[in-house]
C-alpha cells in the first residue's frame, strides 16, 4: 500500500500526466482560482429553455462562434421555438442551421428530440425536466445525436438539474495537471468533480454577483434562477471553456494563467510538447 502522506503516481504514455496527482480538493481550489479571476461567465447565452437544448445540439463538433451564426439565421427566420421549429421542414432546418457544420445531421436530431419531447412528454418541457436525472438522462442518451456531454449540457444548462459537463477543455487542463489520464472516461471525470464540488463544506464556495470578465452579457436563462449545486456546476464547467479556449489551448500560455500555480513542477517544463489526444 502507498503511504498515504504521499501521492501514487500514475504512469500513462502521455508524459503530462506522469505526475502526482493532486488531492481531490485540489478542483475546489482551481474553481476558486478561476472564479476570482475572471468571476461568473453568463452561461448559458440564451433567452429560453428550448434555445439552450438547440444550441446543445448544434455546438458539437464545432466553435460557438459558429453556433452563434446558426442561431441568428434561426432567429431571423422566426424558428427558434418548439412549436416554430416543429412546424419547419427539414430542409429549411438544414439550410439555416448550415453554419454549425454536420448540418444535415444536427437538423434531423433536432427533429427527434422534438418527436420524443412530443410522444412521451406531450411537447411540455416541464414535464420532461420534472423526471428523476437518472431517468432523464437515459432518455436522453438514447436518442440519436446525444452523448453524454450534450445530455448533460441540456439537463444542467436547460433544466437545472445537477450533473456537471465534461468536455474536451475539463480533460485536456485536467490531464496536464495530473489530475486524470488520457484513459480516464467521461463518466470516471463527472463522478470525480461532482463528489468533490457536492462535498464542500456549506458556504465555502461563493458565487460572485458580477463578472470581472464575463464571456457573454447576461441572458434571461444565464439569470435564470437555479439550486446552488447547479449553479456550481455552471459556473465550473464555464470558467474551465473560459480557460481553455484562451490560455490553455493546444500551445498553452501558462504565464499567464491562474492556474499555473497547480500545475506539477515537473509539468511547467513539458507542457509545450505535451501530446494533443482530445
Amino acid at each position: 500500500m502507498p503511504s498515504p502522506s504521499r501521492p501514487m503516481i500514475r504512469w500513462t504514455d502521455d508524459p503530462m500526466a506522469r505526475f502526482p496527482a493532486p488531492p481531490r480538493p485540489a478542483i475546489l481550489d482551481y474553481y476558486r482560482a478561476l472564479l476570482a479571476h475572471f468571476g461568473p461567465q453568463n452561461w448559458w447565452p440564451a433567452q429560453s429553455r428550448f434555445e439552450v437544448i438547440v444550441g446543445a445540439y448544434l455546438t458539437q463538433n464545432t466553435n460557438w462562434s459558429n453556433v452563434e451564426k446558426a442561431m441568428a439565421n434561426l432567429r431571423r427566420a422566426r424558428a427558434l421555438g418548439l412549436n416554430a421549429m416543429r412546424d419547419l421542414p427539414l430542409k429549411k432546418l438544414e439550410t439555416l442551421v448550415r453554419p454549425s457544420g454536420y448540418f444535415r445531421q444536427k437538423a434531423r436530431n433536432l427533429k427527434t428530440f422534438i418527436h420524443f419531447l412530443d410522444k412521451r412528454y406531450s411537447g411540455s418541457l416541464d414535464r420532461m425536466f420534472s423526471q428523476p436525472t437518472a431517468k432523464l438522462r437515459a432518455e436522453l442518451l438514447e436518442l440519436n445525436g446525444v452523448g453524454p456531454e450534450t445530455a448533460d449540457s441540456i439537463l444542467l444548462y436547460a433544466g437545472n438539474h445537477p450533473v456537471f459537463v465534461v468536455d474536451a477543455y475539463t480533460r485536456r487542463i485536467f490531464q496536464r495537471h495530473g489530475i486524470v489520464t488520457a484513459k480516464t472516461g467521461y463518466e470516471e471525470i463527472r463522478k470525480l468533480i461532482e463528489e468533490t464540488v457536492s462535498g464542500a463544506e456549506p458556504g465555502s464556495l461563493l458565487l460572485q454577483e458580477h463578472g470581472a470578465d464575463p464571456r457573454h452579457p447576461v441572458s434571461r436563462m444565464s439569470r435564470a434562477s437555479r439550486t446552488e449545486l447547479a449553479q456550481h456546476y455552471n459556473e465550473l464547467h464555464a470558467l474551465i471553456v473560459k480557460i481553455g479556449n484562451q490560455l490553455c489551448r493546444a500551445t498553452p500560455d501558462c504565464e499567464g494563467c491562474p492556474l499555473k500555480k497547480f500545475l506539477p513542477a515537473l509539468a511547467s517544463a513539458t507542457v509545450r510538447t505535451a501530446p494533443e489526444s482530445y
